[in-house]
């Protein structure tokens, strides 16, 4: 009962952040706009110009014709160098028969420099009269997103000899249980009605969506494709291009071999996977080293060679296709 009073006052009260996305983007922001078909994305970041610390905004809005049904990336796909501190999802019918869906995120950047928001995946289903599938016989169509390429200024000066301020005051002893302010417990609710909305949005519009018959092979082959088909990353590029590479293999381990990869460390993932019975202990080994090399990338600021670049894309290929002909539908 007490779930079903959260669920009905998040959705009676306005919720910080959401607002109308068929409105005009801001001036500060960076647009994308792609087209497939019957249904149009448009990924919004705002500020253009952030410095470390500054909160990102970023929109995916799909627009979809009638009878046609958008499938939206699951939370924080491709995403997972940044820090995610909310999540809005929505869904709205304009023009009488259109559709509009939206993702609004939340995010804060690991570091300075450059960084960039990967490609994104939106699938469709056509259910119009007349559609047929894809030509690899799949129900369901895909648009690719294209790469915001930003540069997080440092909130320290270049040349700036500024000292650090000195620490602060000691905290004050933390209060017994039975002091605990009775207005606590109120502030506590308000806010998990947004956390207990937003699950329930998300269970709802799982059950509503299509199943897609793609196996994580199919969908990491495809994913690894469009990344071979990009220019080959600048020096500057090259932390952007290894994140969106270790994720395509991440991805695809947590679906073909049902490892909780994307969200464990090198090391984490190594103990999980030396328990799988499917990974052979030569994939076990490509596996860490290829990840702990992408690790040296990102946090080691290790700078790989454009032939240490067509390794990695080949090596990828052949553990995808070692691993991914046979039993690799979903469970």
């Amino acid at each position: 009962m007490i779930h079903r009073w959260l669920l009905l006052l998040w959705v009676l009260l306005p919720t910080p952040g959401w607002s109308d996305p068929t409105r005009e983007a801001p001036g500060d922001a960076w647009v994308k706009t792609t087209r497939s078909g019957p249904v149009t994305a448009r990924v919004i970041l705002t500020p253009t110009q952030p410095r470390l610390g500054d909160p990102l905004t970023l929109t995916l809005e799909v627009e979809a014709e009638s009878g046609v049904e958008p499938l939206l990336p699951e939370f924080g796909q491709s995403l997972g160098r940044f820090v995610i501190v909310d999540f809005v999802p929505g869904e709205k019918t304009i023009d009488g028969d259109k559709t509009i869906s939206w993702q609004r995120y939340t995010l804060h950047p690991p570091m300075s420099g450059k960084q960039s928001i990967p490609p994104l995946i939106i699938g469709f289903v056509d259910h119009r009269p007349g559609q047929r599938p894809t030509p690899e016989g799949a129900d369901s169509h895909e648009l690719i997103t294209e790469r915001i390429t930003f540069d997080v200024a440092s909130v320290v000066p270049e040349g700036s000899t500024a000292e650090l301020k000195p620490p602060l005051a000691a905290l004050e002893p933390r209060p017994e249980p039975g002091d605990t302010d009775p207005g606590r417990g109120w502030l506590l609710a308000w806010l998990l009605i947004p956390c207990a909305g937003m699950a329930a949005w998300m269970w709802w519009r799982r059950q509503q969506r299509t199943t897609v018959n793609r196996t994580p092979f199919e969908i990491a082959m495809f994913r690894l494709q469009r990344l071979e088909a990009e220019p080959r990353p600048t020096p500057e590029e090259m932390d952007p291009f290894f994140v969106q590479l270790s994720d395509i293999i991440r991805h695809y381990l947590e679906d073909r071999f049902h490892i909780r990869a994307p969200e464990k460390t090198t090391q984490e993932f190594f103990e999980a996977a030396t328990h799988s019975p499917d990974l052979t202990a030569e994939h076990r080994g490509f596996l860490f080293r290829f990840l702990e090399f992408s690790d040296q990338v990102k946090f080691a600021r290790h700078q790989p060679s454009l032939d240490h670049v067509d390794q990695a894309l080949v090596a990828a290929r052949n553990f995808l296709h070692q691993t991914g002909q046979r039993g690799s539908h979903h469970d």
